[in-house]
């Protein structure tokens, strides 16, 4: 009679499994993904001479994608003012600081409310006007003006001895340390919505990560790149990661006020190029207020 086979089960495995559908190409995100950072780090090592053009360019591609889509839903956006306003919003900081940004402002936004009112000439009425003109002025403070703030960071010299390219890395790492943490917390432990009826697959559990690695990363950047106490490190990364997903959550409505997923197909498993930088706009406009106002 042969030995009875022991009826113990197998051990399962221990790694937890995805709650939630990552929802992209993993692989091919995370290739374009270290693609994109290697540019932009090589841009901000090489100083404000690369670091505002390229900005520019990413300034004048974002905002015309964003009124391409409001184009195709039959809003009458000025593309053209908002591309030109936006180069004067990230370069006369360059040479005038803060002052040259307002002004930059000022005359975009008075471009854009002219243009607008006579875009069926003087003697035709314009239709949605207000609501036209509106979301011009929104579009130019969301993107130029943002990326304004993450330009004038190049230039920025508040401590002896802090290279100021640095301050570009340290808002940086926070945001994709908020980023990685959130996704891989939302993926395998994601249960709780946090705001289900603008970003339904964003979870508190997800927010979770991005505080947990955000402030990581912050204290990380504030003792070891830019010389500040491990309070401010600590604030740092909860400031970035607060901004980062407030910043998602605005474009998440801005998409489903228009009805698509994504702003275009410009970078593969990422969407368009406002679906990468969605997070980043308002923490360079907070990481630049934190290291000036602190």
């Amino acid at each position: 009679m042969s030995p009875q086979k022991s009826e113990r089960p197998r051990e399962e495995s221990r790694i937890p499994k995805p709650r939630n559908s990552a929802g992209r190409n993993v692989p091919v995100a995370i290739t374009v993904g270290i693609a994109l950072a290697a540019l932009a780090l090589f841009a901000v090592f090489m100083g404000p001479w690369l670091w505002y053009p390229l900005l520019a360019v990413v300034a004048a591609m974002a905002t015309w994608e964003v009124t391409r889509r409001l184009r195709e839903k039959d809003w009458l956006v000025p593309t053209i003012p908002l591309m030109v306003g936006g180069q004067l919003i990230i370069w006369l900081p360059w040479a005038f600081g803060v002052l040259g940004l307002v002004l930059g402002l000022i005359v975009t936004v008075f471009a854009v409310l002219v243009t607008r009112l006579f875009n069926n000439g003087a003697a035709v009425g314009p239709n949605d006007w207000l609501r036209d003109a509106s979301v011009g002025v929104f579009i130019a403070a969301w993107i130029p003006t943002t990326l304004s703030f993450g330009a004038m960071l190049s230039t920025l010299e508040i401590d002896s001895g802090v290279d100021p390219r640095l301050y570009i890395i340290s808002f940086m790492m926070c945001v994709v340390a908020s980023d990685v943490g959130g996704y891989a917390a939302g993926v395998f432990f994601g249960r709780h919505p946090m705001a289900p009826a603008i970003s339904p697959k964003k979870s508190w559990e997800g927010f979770a990560g991005s505080m947990i690695l955000g402030i990581t990363a912050g204290i990380c950047a504030a003792l070891f790149l830019i010389d500040r106490p491990l309070w401010f490190g600590i604030a740092f990364g909860i400031s970035m990661v607060l901004a980062a997903t407030l910043g998602d959550l605005i474009e998440s409505q801005f998409k489903r006020d228009l009805g698509v997923k994504d702003m275009s197909n410009l970078i593969p498993a990422h969407g368009g190029l406002m679906d990468r930088l969605d997070g980043m706009l308002p923490a360079a406009t907070v990481s630049w207020m934190l290291l000036v106002l602190v």
